[in-house]
């Protein structure tokens, strides 16, 4: 990574973080990276997360007990974690691309940090778990967290250039996926040709990877990951949500595949083009919810084409229809956490604005703005307990549930691509890593 684009990068944070912190009448913030948590009655530790708003100001990721103490109008000060342990990896005293933007301090013991740490004026940001007696500031302070996440939606070109690098990783890795599709790979298998081909681990991943066989398609969060390799007669389709990480910063991809040709592949082809379409209505000015429900008529649209409903796809989607077919939300910011923050905020200071009643699962509902980064994922899906639903209800009438039940065991199909919105066009970074 470029020093000089860094430096850039921090420049613009410091602006930003001196003008909260006055805004918000702090002169200090501090944010802890994180602790590491003991499953019960055990003595193993869960998976470390990082502290999103710490790998907000430093791209340190799997480093607890570490600190940023950031004072307005100073450089930021980094105590990083260097314990003497000889049962775990401890991390070299950093010297990269961006350690010179911080004036760092080795801690050997967490409480170290108590010396460093201010509480006069200060906030802190993070779990206060195991630091509740300590000096650190008024804890999570609401305004301050809003205006930190309204800014988190206006990326900077460091940030830019690690999604796209995130978005390069899974790409690999998603090929890597559907050639062991291809070959007659498991779930387990196939997941873990992505994870080899991405050079990321589980824990490494900014979500569980979704790898669903037919039915399996249908289970919108599936990481079950069965170990049962199908004959080649009952491989019907694939559908892989998964993504990469890159300096803290995801990658959230989904593609759907069918093993032969046949109506699922053209459902699958259909999706596509339904998708760049709603990609390039992705415009400065534009509320998000206007391409929710712009959505819902491509979905009508599909549905009337491949015969599953007997009346217009704009009746359908008028009538609630085709959330049946497409429960969930068109798409999502994304940043340093995968449903980035701020997606219903109505302003810097707070506030929220829900979706809409019709729609309650869209994470969006902000006017779309240069420089934000989304995912757009429409899906189609044949759900048993929604369908289930549906049939006691008035519209099961306007549902040809012979085709229905053809479509059903490929399990449904989801196409997603990361973009980001820029004044004058629309970058979509996964197609532009496919070479689409």
């Amino acid at each position: 990574m470029d020093k000089k684009l860094y430096a850039t990068h921090m420049a613009t944070l410091r602006q930003r973080y001196d003008s909260i912190l006055e805004e918000t009448g702090f002169d200090t913030l501090n944010v802890l990276s994180g602790r590491p948590k003991v499953q019960f009655l055990d003595d193993n530790y869960y998976p470390f997360r990082v502290n999103p708003q710490f790998k907000a100001l430093v791209p340190v990721t799997d480093n607890p007990h570490s600190w940023v103490i950031y004072r307005r109008g100073q450089k930021p000060k980094l105590l990083f974690y260097r314990p003497v342990d000889f049962w775990h990896y401890v991390p070299p005293a950093p010297q990269t691309f961006w350690s010179d933007e911080y004036e760092i301090e080795l801690l050997s013991k967490p409480d170290e940090a108590k010396q460093f740490l201010d509480a006069s004026n200060a906030a802190f940001i993070g779990e206060t778990d195991g630091v509740e007696d300590w000096s650190i500031g008024t804890a999570n302070p609401e305004e301050l967290l809003a205006r930190l996440h309204w800014a988190r939606a206006y990326k900077t070109p460091y940030e830019m250039t690690c999604l796209r690098e995130a978005n390069r990783i899974a790409v690999r890795a998603h090929r890597a996926a559907v050639a062991a599709f291809r070959d007659g790979a498991s779930e387990f298998e196939i997941n873990l040709a992505y994870l080899n081909a991405a050079g990321q681990g589980e824990n490494q991943m900014p979500y569980g990877n979704i790898v669903g066989l037919n039915e399996h398609a249908a289970i919108l969060h599936y990481t079950h990951l069965s170990t049962e390799r199908l004959p080649e007669a009952e491989r019907r389709s694939f559908l892989i949500d998964a993504g990469a990480d890159c300096n803290g910063f995801c990658a959230d991809i989904t593609r759907s595949y069918a093993y032969r040709d046949g109506e699922y592949a053209e459902l699958v082809a259909a999706m596509h083009e339904k998708e760049q379409e709603l990609v390039a209505g992705l415009k400065p000015g534009v509320p998000y919810p206007d391409l929710h429900r712009d959505c819902h008529q491509k979905i009508g649209e599909l549905l009337e084409q491949f015969g599953v409903i007997k009346c217009s796809a704009g009746a359908a989607a008028e009538s609630g229809l085709t959330a049946t077919f497409m429960p969930h939300g068109l798409g999502h910011f994304l940043g340093l956490q995968v449903h980035d923050v701020g997606g219903h905020q109505s302003a810097p200071e707070g506030g929220t604005t829900p979706p809409p009643e019709k729609y309650p699962f869209l994470r969006t509902t902000r006017i779309v703005e240069a420089n934000q980064v989304f995912t757009i994922e429409p899906g189609l899906y044949f759900i048993d307990s929604l369908l289930g639903d549906l049939k006691d209800t008035g519209l099961a009438a306007e549902v040809h549930w012979d085709k229905v039940e053809e479509l059903r065991p490929f399990g449904g199909v989801r196409i997603e691509d990361n973009v980001v919105v820029h004044e004058d066009r629309v970058e979509n970074m996964t197609r532009d890593c496919y070479g689409e």
